[in-house]
């Protein structure tokens, strides 16, 4: 098995060279990011196929099931609800993420495994959900066979994290995300293997959001979802 990027001695996502910018892929159409436009997405899928499914293994164990909640938080202009993970985690310490976490024996379905883990972690009551529907499952290195569960979130939410797992609760717009213009490629050598990532900085109120890994291509598959 390797080692995860994260752990490399000296590496710092944030400083790695950038490959490339999709910028000449076109954004979502801004018609197709509200409210009723997304319900009618997931009623009638379209034909496509995600980009991304599996990182490279670095952890030899069986796989787990986890689920996300990708939330749309349904104000003026949609924005996607998400969060920093503590530094004390023992997965994925202080990177941007969902919303998860992995199934439990009393979870019906994906669905009830990323409204549970969002109560949990954020404080959001699934009173305020309507889930729209799921993605393809996105399958990390570290073994999570992750479910993309995607929800319209009711605008009168008011973070209230758990801080055990949560260091901040923040809002991107869907439309930035949406965006390939700030879709980042990355890649890194080491250990005689080349690992691929993208990542999508925002900067907002003179602070800065890396969101890359896992997290990133789940929103770049969401963007596959919402272009075809």
């Amino acid at each position: 098995m390797t080692t995860p990027l994260s752990k490399l001695p000296g590496f710092d996502a944030q400083k790695a060279p950038v490959l490339s910018i999709d910028a000449h892929l076109p954004a979502v159409p801004v018609d197709r990011l509200h409210e009723q436009a997304l319900k009618e997405r997931f009623k009638s899928p379209p034909v496509w196929t995600p980009e991304l499914v599996q990182e490279r293994a670095y952890l030899d164990r069986p796989i787990a099931r986890a689920a996300v909640l990708l939330g749309l938080v349904m104000r003026k202009e949609p924005m996607v609800l998400l969060t920093r993970r503590t530094a004390h985690m023992s997965t994925h310490s202080g990177q941007v993420a969902f919303p998860g976490g992995k199934v439990d024996a009393q979870d019906t379905d994906a669905r009830h495994t990323a409204l549970r883990e969002a109560q949990e972690e954020v404080g959001l009551d699934p009173l305020l959900v309507q889930v729209l529907g799921e993605l393809p499952v996105y399958i990390t290195g570290s073994a999570f066979v992750i479910t993309p569960v995607v929800a319209l979130v009711d605008p009168r939410f008011i973070a209230e994290p758990n801080p055990d797992e949560v260091d901040q609760v923040f809002e991107v717009p869907l439309s930035f995300l949406m965006n390939p213009a700030h879709h980042r490629r990355h890649a890194h050598v080491a250990e005689g293997l080349r690992r691929e990532w993208f990542s999508m900085p925002y900067r907002h109120d003179q602070q800065e959001h890396f969101i890359w890994g896992a997290t990133a291509g789940m929103l770049r598959n969401f963007y596959g979802f919402l272009s075809a």
